[in-house]
C-alpha cells in the first residue's frame, strides 16, 4: 500500500473571525499569566505557521473561540453532577471522534494546578 502525503489545508477565515480567535487568545494569554505568575504571551506571524497559538513549555496550546460547544459544557456538568465522587476530585470530559484520538477536556482551573507542577520541574 502507497503512503498518503498529509497535506494541510488554511481554512479562510474572516476579519470577525479572526478578531474573535485573537481576542480569545489574548483573554487565555492574560488569565494565565494571572494565575502562573509569568508573562505568557501569543505567537505572532510566521511562528504561528507551526499550529498552535501559545507555547508555555512543555505545553504547546491552541485557542479556539465558537459560538456554541454545547456538547463540551453538557458532558463537563454530567461529570460535576452525577458525580459520586467527593467535590475535591477533578471533571473531565473524554472525547473522541471515529477514526481519531482521545482527547481530554478540563477547566481551566483545574488544568492551571497541574501546569503550574509542571512547568516549575
Amino acid at each position: 500500500m502507497t503512503k498518503c502525503k498529509r497535506r494541510r489545508y488554511r481554512l479562510s477565515m474572516g476579519k470577525s473571525q479572526r478578531t474573535k480567535g485573537a481576542g480569545g487568545e489574548r483573554e487565555l494569554c492574560g488569565i494565565l499569566s494571572d494565575a502562573l505568575g509569568q508573562v505568557v504571551k501569543r505567537k505572532l506571524g510566521q511562528a504561528r505557521d507551526s499550529g498552535h497559538d501559545i507555547d508555555l513549555p512543555p505545553f504547546k496550546i491552541e485557542v479556539k473561540r465558537r459560538k456554541r460547544i454545547a456538547l463540551i459544557y453538557e458532558a463537563m456538568d454530567q461529570a460535576e453532577t452525577k458525580s459520586d465522587f467527593p467535590t475535591e476530585h477533578t471533571p473531565i470530559v473524554a472525547l473522541r471522534a471515529d477514526g481519531k484520538p482521545w482527547f481530554i477536556v478540563m477547566y481551566a482551573c483545574d488544568w492551571i494546578k497541574l501546569a503550574r507542577e509542571e512547568i516549575s520541574k
